[in-house]
């Protein structure tokens, strides 16, 4: 650690940092191992978030599969899964049309039957009434900003709770120095492109060998519409229009519970021109005649956006290391064709804790799980990823339309000859913020005003996310060097954070003349979504975690 402070420190078998599906699933695997056992594990999870759920963003579709190995009687206990999938539409967009696309063209697995509609987040809370139910300690707002190490290098625990330092680094009245969880095992959960995973990946090397990660961004509304307009058990999907061919994104739209939609937009965060905002295009995708009759005289409630981790099999890090492990999408299991990954993350999760269970009764502490590994490679998660590895490659490589295609031809290949691909195993070549071409080369793009009904403007977006940080603490969205945005990516790229942050964090300000550019930070409205940190042209941009309870409070999200 960088400075000594007087903390104290509590030990447990297990510490877990995130309370979304993959660290609480391992929570609740542990606690259910010992009481299969007899015995006794301790087990904390820390959440950022104001309590769990609080950032939690998802469509969602919700494949079961996991959920019935962890809780089996989880209908009986009362889980938020409540509209199954009844009907699956999948469109391609034009400008004014729109062509149906068969689903029995379709691998099976793309099909959302036995799968529910709802709130991620709503699961989330239920997950963790059931893990305190067995005992697990969870601290919600306490975030991890650091971490412990042992002497021989392997990782120890985590810093949680540091508050009460200001803007300028003084300590103000109300500072804590936080405290110190220790445990023999360290899980690591915080989701897509966590700060600590990411120092962890690279510290370890974790990534060797692997191809870069990709990712995207999801930007998600939840409206509540006319009862005569709501179809429940409704999964809609499309790709196309408002997105150029050489753009790769699509949406969805879930019709569940009380006249519930969601709605949202996924860009693949490998586009080229820097000129696109993915907000405005799902701004303009909802005023589509395909989509806007589904929402005209209902009303917005709810807003947030998310990173999505999308490199698929060929990206996955190694998953442990000395003293813990990456499970969820901090390690990054979703499956991009089925735009779906809470499933996975909760099966990493309990296969996680299953091999810490052995290792902690077998006396061990602080090395590397590599047992888990194994039971990865071995788990239906690495099977179903598998299946669908060269989706997202070809896709970057042939455009929508024809890396579409040869996509649906390889999936049909790989789920009827048991994993083969003509293909092999694609590559990706380079990282997102890599694809970013140069301004000079790209046509701006002017998106229409917002009408206030169907399409909004961010800041009032942001509003609806109920996103709150303690203003006198020091900026969470960190600049390595502060000329960069000014001095680099505004002449080469246009200052692309503008455009693809969907909370208007970022701002280039003039003058009265329209001249001395300025760069400004408004951490304020940030959302969470990480993909300044992923984006970012210059890689410039680092997000690391403000203090706990910050940022966005989704309800039903």
């Amino acid at each position: 650690m960088s400075e000594v402070l007087e903390r104290e420190s509590m030990e447990y078998d297990v510490v877990i940092v995130g309370g979304g599906p993959a660290g609480l699933s391992a929570a609740i695997r542990l606690k259910q191992l010992a009481e299969k056992a007899g015995t006794e594990v301790s087990v904390a999870l820390v959440e950022k978030g104001s309590e769990v759920g609080a950032h939690i963003l998802s469509g969602a579709v919700i494949d079961p599969k996991a959920l019935n190995e962890l809780i089996p009687d989880w209908k009986e206990k009362g889980a938020p899964l409540e509209t199954p999938v009844t009907k699956d539409k999948f469109l391609l967009l034009g400008p004014q049309g729109e062509l149906g696309l068969p689903m029995f063209a379709m691998p099976p697995f793309m099909h959302n039957h036995g799968c529910y509609i709802a709130s991620l987040g709503n699961v989330t809370r239920w997950l963790a009434a059931q893990a305190e139910e067995l005992g697990v300690e969870i601290y919600p707002g306490f975030a991890a900003s650091d971490m412990v190490w042992r002497e021989d290098g392997s990782l120890k625990g985590v810093v949680v709770g540091v508050v009460g330092i200001a803007k300028d680094g003084h300590e103000k009245p109300d500072y804590q120095p936080g405290m110190e969880l220790h445990g023999k095992y360290v899980f690591i959960a915080e989701g897509v492109r966590g700060s600590l995973a990411k120092q962890l990946i690279a510290k370890f090397d974790l990534s060797a060998g692997k191809s870069p990660q990709k990712y995207g961004i999801g930007i998600k509304e939840l409206w509540q519409i006319p009862a005569d307009k709501h179809q429940p058990g409704l999964a809609q999907h499309s790709t196309g229009w408002p997105l150029d061919n050489q753009t790769g994104g699509g949406s969805f739209m879930y019709h569940f519970g009380d006249n519930y939609v969601s709605i949202g937009y996924v860009v693949h965060l490998n586009y080229k021109n820097p000129w696109l905002s993915p907000f405005d295009e799902f701004q303009r995708f909802k005023q589509h005649p395909s989509v806007r009759p589904y929402l005209e005289g209902g009303k917005r409630i709810a807003y947030g956006a998310r990173a999505i981790t999308e490199g698929g099999y060929q990206s996955i890090p190694k998953l442990s290391f000395p003293g813990g492990v990456l499970i969820g999408c901090s390690a990054g299991f979703v499956n991009v064709p089925r735009i779906k990954g809470s499933h996975n993350a909760m099966k990493t999760g309990m296969l996680a804790a299953e091999e810490a269970f052995k290792a902690i009764g077998a006396g061990r502490q602080g090395d590397a799980l590599v047992e888990y590994e194994d039971a990865f490679e071995k788990s239906w998660v690495a099977k179903e990823l598998k299946v669908v590895r060269n989706a997202k490659p070809l896709l970057g490589k042939l455009g929508t339309a024809l890396g579409g295609a040869a996509g649906m031809f390889d999936m049909w290949c790989t789920h009827l000859f048991g994993g083969f691909s003509f293909f092999g195993t694609l590559k990706h070549d380079k990282t997102d913020a890599a694809s970013t071409g140069l301004a000079k080369d790209y046509q701006p793009i002017v998106y229409p005003k917002p009408d206030g009904v169907i399409s909004f403007d961010k800041l009032s977006s942001v509003f609806l996310s109920a996103t709150n940080h303690e203003e006198d603490q020091p900026a969470h969205l960190k600049l390595k060097d502060p000329s960069i945005p000014i001095d680099v990516n505004l002449p080469k790229y246009g200052e692309p954070a503008r455009l693809y942050c969907p909370a208007g964090v970022y701002e280039v300000l003039y003058d009265e003349q329209g001249a001395n550019p300025k760069f400004q930070i408004n951490a304020q409205n940030c959302v969470h979504c990480k993909t300044c940190d992923i984006k970012d042209p210059s890689q410039n941009i680092v997000w690391t975690t403000p203090e706990g309870g910050g940022g966005p409070n989704y309800p039903n999200m």
